[in-house]
């Protein structure tokens, strides 16, 4: 322990400073939330909603997929709008008709500027003062905005019913016909919009900028950046600088200390352990994770082609059964589920290695068990999703089997609670393996970091249990991020970061030193950039300026860390040349040296093109979002859960012999479908809309007219390639599993460098 003391306290004093700023800034948001007034009246007293119905309106909203229908505050799905915005210039609009009309007997549009600009002094002064009573709880609105509010709603009550005139709007926006059936739940939920609305015109008591920091982009009432949001931009990019000029130097620095690396073993020792029942009991894992990895792929290339064909599929009706809605939900929680099975698969094979190569009593039987339950879990969530977005499950029990509306959480609360427990019941099959080894003479620093960041894993997922069906989403947005963000990008990197340092440790390919020393540095700069920086996602989500602050600070030295993984790319493809055994998992390393560049480019460079404040105050919501998301979530985290994969299938089949040809074409085909669908398609779309935002408002940016402008169809016919390209790699990879599970003796074609080159020219 002494050796690494430094190293240890320091990771100890980030964890428990960091955690300190989530949980005080956490509290703001409980006590800033933008309230939802116990009533609305309007200016003859009449009672227009109460918390109640705004709440209900809410869950309704959730009920038929939430976010996967649109955004609510820039968060969810980007083919339909974001309803936030959408509904706030819809009512601005239609305020500045009926004015117009009052006041000068004319249509807005024939006003003289003069005029107009009169009309929109005033509609500035009304829509952002505030007129909520905190004592009563009453928000009291003019009855020109309540009679706005009742034109805006009852478009909206069309639009998510099968109203003929509106038809053709919802295929532009994907949606199925008779989104939401119920009348009195559609009048619900266009209550709901109206308040996200409502906290995003709405200046704060005391301050200049509304609930949401000014956001979104809206000329009409001047929301526009604040200036603190200028402020922290500017500083999250030079402590970006300052950053990754200080990590280079430290890092060069201290690499002069390091020490010779240790001779490689003549041969593998891992491979010299002999497999234990519970690592063989793997191989279904294995095939869970290909299996769901290529239904998500394909439901990816379905859900892409809805952007084009909105209620079909070349021609063929789909959206009745199998909308947007539901097929975007089941490609998210496809990905997390077979990517979160790869790292459980990962951590069950290293138990019975830790534990001295033997397993721990009834170490199978719970391998097995844990199977079958993550298999109930998908199988009932997915089954929920689709009663519940079909409307056929009862709405009081769609938060809890069916939806929960949230995206990256969308599954039912029950499936929820059961992957949590089964997150738990692996924990427990790990520590099994862990614990006796901890307790054995000799160095166990890697280990026990190792040990931490499996705990964090199987506990910090429970942090989804802190909101409810009715919980204020503001509050929803903090907690959802603990595991998007936090339990996602901050464990997860912690435990890949710690079990590969272990592997190769296990093979003598690195020191124990070096590895540990690594490992724990490594994991101190994730942290401390990854725990405050949950809250560059909660910049709008009707949260206060010391949370921006926080965020846009911390978010920023995110990227620090990365910027050196190309040098971790290189040595890990370094290592299969240290020994010749090393070829025979030649392929499942190329996949960590994947993670390494898309670690830089997805997490880093297209991470922090969209963290800065100034940044996503005019682009959240829209393209570049995804663009991030695909590179980080799959360019990181899924070919990581597939190089575990394919490393297991390595060991838990020794006779295997990966197929050349086809793990070629896996491996760049995977890589150049993704930089095509990413550079060709989500990019440009991102930027062009990036432009509109700026210029006109989020709402223009996100609205059907834009969205089915001929260039941004082009740009999403051309996506197709990229896709088909994927498709071809991913379908690859899933062959080369399931012939190493069933027939591992299978001879592969021969297959030459030469042609390779070829075939991927």
């Amino acid at each position: 322990m002494a050796d690494y003391r430094k190293l240890w306290w320091i990771l100890i004093a980030i964890l428990a400073i960091t955690f300190t700023l989530l949980g005080y800034f956490g509290r703001e948001v409980y006590r800033e939330a933008p309230p939802i007034p116990d009533q609305v009246v309007s200016a003859t007293g009449d009672l227009l909603m109460t918390d109640e119905s705004i709440l209900d309106g809410q869950t309704a909203w959730q009920s038929m997929g939430g976010m996967q229908v649109g955004s609510i505050w820039g968060h969810g799905a980007y083919q339909a709008p974001d309803w936030t915005a959408d509904w706030l210039h819809r009512e601005l609009e239609t305020w500045l008709e009926i004015a117009a009309q009052e006041e000068f007997g004319q249509t807005w549009h024939s006003l003289s500027g003069q005029q107009q600009n009169a009309l929109q002094y005033d509609l500035k002064t009304e829509y952002r003062t505030n007129t909520y009573d905190d004592a009563t709880g009453t928000l009291h609105l003019s009855d020109r905005r309540t009679r706005a509010i009742a034109e805006t709603a009852d478009y909206y009550s069309r639009l998510f019913s099968d109203a003929p005139e509106l038809q053709s709007t919802r295929a532009s926006y994907a949606m199925k016909e008779n989104t939401l059936p119920s009348p009195e739940r559609r009048q619900q939920m266009t209550e709901f919009f109206f308040w996200t609305a409502w906290a995003s015109a709405t200046e704060r008591p005391g301050n200049n900028v509304t609930y949401t920091n000014n956001w979104p982009h809206e000329p009409l009432i001047d929301n526009k950046p604040s200036g603190e949001n200028v402020v922290w931009s500017v500083i999250s990019v030079i402590l970006l600088i300052a950053g990754v000029g200080g990590l280079i130097w430290a890092w060069a620095f201290l690499r002069k200390h390091d020490e010779d690396e240790p001779a490689a073993p003549l041969k593998d020792p891992i491979s010299a352990i002999a497999l234990t029942p519970s690592q063989r009991a793997l191989g279904k894992y294995l095939l869970l994770v290909v299996g769901l990895f290529t239904f998500q792929v394909m439901l990816g290339g379905f859900t892409a082609h809805y952007t084009v064909e909105g209620q079909g599929f070349y021609g063929i009706n789909t959206s009745e059964w199998l909308p947007y809605s539901l097929v975007r939900t089941w490609h998210i929680q496809a990905a997390l589920f077979w990517i979160a099975t790869g790292f459980l698969a990962a951590g069950l094979f290293l138990a019975p290695i830790i534990n001295g190569g033997k397993d721990p009593k009834f170490q199978k039987l719970g391998v097995d068990v844990l199977f079958w339950a993550l298999v109930v879990v998908v199988g009932g969530s997915f089954i929920g999703n689709f009663l519940a977005i079909a409307q056929i499950m009862p709405p009081h029990l769609s938060f809890w089997l069916g939806h929960q509306g949230y995206e990256f959480v969308d599954l039912g609360r029950l499936w929820q609670i059961g992957k949590f427990l089964g997150i738990v019941f692996w924990l427990v099959l790990m520590l099994r393996g862990i614990v006796p080894a901890l307790r054995q003479p000799g160095d166990k620093n890697l280990l026990a970091l190792l040990t931490a960041s499996v705990v964090a894993i199987g506990l910090f997922y429970g942090a989804g249990f802190f909101y409810g069906e009715r919980t204020h989403i503001s509050i929803m947005e903090y907690w959802r991020w603990w595991i998007v963000h936090l339990w996602v990008e901050g464990f997860f990197e912690v435990f890949a970061t710690a079990a590969l340092a272990f592997i190769f440790c296990s093979m003598g390919l690195v020191s124990r030193t070096i590895a540990t020393s690594a490992s724990l540095a490594s994991a101190s700069l994730f942290m401390l950039g990854g725990v405050p920086g949950t809250f560059h996602h909660l910049y709008f989500s009707g949260t206060t300026t010391p949370v921006m602050a926080v965020g846009a600070t911390f978010s920023a030295l995110e990227v620090v860390p990365l910027v050196v993984l190309g040098y971790e790319a290189w040595e890990n493809w370094r290592l299969k040349t240290r020994a010749p055994w090393m070829e025979n998992i030649r392929w499942p390393l190329m996949f960590f040296v994947a993670v390494a560049f898309w670690n830089m480019l997805g997490a880093g460079v297209l991470g922090f093109m969209i963290n800065p404040p100034i940044a996503l105050y005019y682009i959240q919501g829209l393209n570049t979002t995804p663009t991030h998301a695909h590179a980080a979530l799959f360019g990181v985290y899924g070919f990581l859960a597939l190089g575990f994969t394919l490393l297991i299938l390595r060991y838990i089949r020794p006779s295997i012999v990966f197929d050349e040809r086809l793990m070629k074409i896996s491996f760049w085909w995977l890589n150049i479908g993704l930089v095509l669908m990413l550079f060709t398609s989500l990019l440009p779309i991102g930027i062009i809309q990036f432009l509109a935002s700026a210029s006109e408002g989020l709402w223009y940016a996100r609205s059907e007219a834009f969205l089915q402008s001929d260039v941004l169809q082009t740009l999403r016919w051309i996506r197709t390639i990229g896709d088909v390209v994927f498709i071809v790699g991913a379908l690859g990879v899933t062959w080369q599993v399931v012939k190493g599970i069933f027939f591992p003796n299978l001879e592969p074609a021969p297959y030459s460098d030469d042609e390779a080159i070829s075939e991927r020219a």
